[in-house]
């Protein structure tokens, strides 16, 4: 079994842009991976995305990837809430997005779990993304008629 690896995909019927937009905007994160928690996000290669995960903690993640509309990736110390992100203290979560005829093939990748000596967390996160991955979905859905500049 490989533990270093989480993968996920999920066809959202939506266009790629709303994907995008939940993905990348405050309020879109906020909805389906902070529960309502405050999010920022520095939307560039280097910036930090910020969400508050309630008694979980703050965690300060780092962007690596931002390619409108197709990736979008950043580091997660999800080990040390309150701690800034690196490569040696972090997993890398990543997203691609594919549009298709009938919407938008969401893939999530998280890696690096065996270097950081977290196993407990490989599982945690495993059966995390199930539930996140099918709010995200939800979230984008229930606001296909609400233009993208009043989700942001």
């Amino acid at each position: 079994m490989n533990t270093d690896q989480i993968e996920r995909e999920v066809v959202i019927d939506a266009p790629i842009e709303r994907v995008w937009s939940a993905l990348t905007e405050p309020k879109g994160v906020s909805a389906w991976f902070s529960n309502g928690g405050d999010v920022s996000i520095d939307l560039r290669v280097g910036g930090v995305m910020t969400f508050d995960q309630g008694h979980h903690g703050a965690f300060k993640t780092v962007i690596v990837t931002v390619t409108p509309p197709h990736a979008f990736s950043f580091r997660w110390a999800s080990a040390h809430p309150g701690v800034l992100a690196t490569e040696e203290n972090s997993t890398l979560v990543e997203f691609t997005l594919k549009e298709t005829s009938t919407g938008t093939v969401l893939r999530v990748v998280e890696s690096g779990f065996d270097a950081l000596d977290i196993a407990n967390e490989f599982e945690n996160h495993s059966q995390g993304w199930k539930s996140v991955i099918t709010e995200l979905e939800k979230y984008v859905v229930a606001n296909l008629d609400t233009p993208l500049s009043n989700l942001s």
